[in-house]
């Protein structure tokens, strides 16, 4: 069958796997060569000419250089670049790595150097933005105010959504028409291909930590971001350039979680779901974030932009201080950064991934982020409620 008559969850099982069969094998194999044999001079150089500056490999004998190119990693690019609805995906060494990538990529593709990023956002990109590292000039801003901000000289517009670590909620297709032309990038992290396809409503680049849900298991750190041909061919340039390839490993473990994606994602939403109810009555928690509530989408973008609220919430509690004993009571939670993994994480934003971010723009130290992994609902709701108690 061809790929675009496959429900979301077959496709997530098959994508990627077109070129099985004819290497006659079930599991999709791990090339872990760091080079290639060479059919002739010619031919080399022509191929690695085209990778270099941002194409594929020429047929038979084109791989030259694991740099430029890995079958792996390529199959886990195809298989996420379907589950988006983009033409590529190229894949990064981390989530950073891939920021990093965009935004010299639009540098190159735009000539400008106006960034406007869109708070909140995951403090790593809002830290990195902030650096000066990359020669460009950043304005944050709230999602209002994205059409006064844009300039002659944006290169990219910058949003995350939902946003970590407060879950906000971002209408892109608005953002997308507010940016006037600037492409825009949507960081899909916490929502995920399963529940939100940002490319759909306009995003020209859809960035995913792969570490987080496309993983799901904590054992592998990747970034990947979907878009056009164009944008694919110069993503890849500075890949090659910079160096910041993904490990065959790493692709092969992303491939493969990708197949159990959907299963994950819907299983862990539900038990959100769950706990977010309870917390909004445990006397404990002056404030719940979740998009599943009222408060949480007040636009009613769950159902209209996204198919689902997702498996990530955040608690308010009164003081720092019964933030800090909360996370250092638990049992079955992991204290841990990261999330998107079977196992459940909590973790303090302002205290960690957070803690680069301008005082003013940090999350408020009453505020603890939880990501929900699949055991049993009542066992993770009894591991909070004797912590909390």
């Amino acid at each position: 069958m061809r790929s675009q008559n496959l429900s979301f969850d077959s496709l997530a099982v098959h994508a990627g796997r077109d070129d099985l069969l004819g290497l006659g094998v079930h599991a999709p194999p791990l090339d872990l060569s760091s080079t290639y044999p060479l059919p002739d001079i010619e031919h080399g150089g022509a191929s690695y000419e085209a990778m270099a500056t941002g194409g594929h490999p020429l047929a038979d004998g084109g791989a030259v250089y694991a740099r430029l190119w890995n079958p792996t990693v390529a199959r886990f690019e195809s298989a996420l670049a379907l589950l988006e609805r983009t033409d590529e995906a190229v894949a990064f060494s981390s989530g950073m790595a891939a920021m990093t990538a965009t935004i010299l990529a639009a540098k190159a593709r735009t000539g400008g150097r106006h960034v406007v990023a869109v708070r909140p956002m995951y403090g790593g990109t809002d830290h990195l933005l902030s650096s000066g590292l990359l020669g460009v000039d950043v304005t944050y801003c709230d999602v209002v105010d994205v059409a006064a901000t844009v300039t002659v000289d944006t290169c990219l517009v910058v949003v995350e959504t939902p946003a970590n670590p407060t879950l906000e909620l971002v209408d892109i297709a608005a953002v997308v028409e507010a940016a006037a032309g600037r492409p825009v990038l949507v960081d899909n992290t916490f929502a995920t291909p399963v529940l939100q396809n940002p490319a759909a409503h306009g995003a020209a680049l859809v960035l995913h930590s792969a570490t987080k849900y496309l993983g799901g298991h904590g054992d592998v750190v990747g970034g990947v971001v979907a878009g056009d041909g164009e944008w694919a061919a110069a993503l890849r340039r500075v890949r090659a350039v910079t160096g910041a390839v993904m490990h065959p490993l790493a692709g092969y473990l992303l491939h493969r979680g990708l197949s159990t994606l959907p299963v994950r994602v819907r299983t862990q939403q539900a038990s959100a779901e769950k706990l977010a109810a309870w917390f909004s009555g445990h006397p404990a928690v002056r404030r719940v974030y979740f998009p599943g509530t009222h408060e949480g989408d007040p636009t009613g973008l769950v159902g209209r932009q996204m198919s689902g609220p997702g498996a990530m919430l955040a608690i308010r509690l009164a003081t720092y201080e019964h933030a800090a004993h909360l996370t250092g009571s638990v049992r079955l939670f992991t204290h841990a950064v990261s999330l998107g993994g079977v196992d459940s994480l909590i973790q303090h934003p302002a205290g960690l991934t957070h803690r680069p971010v301008p005082a003013h723009a940090r999350p408020a130290l009453e505020i603890v982020r939880l990501s929900i992994g699949l055991e049993e609902v009542e066992d993770l709701q009894a591991d909070l409620a004797e912590a909390l108690g």
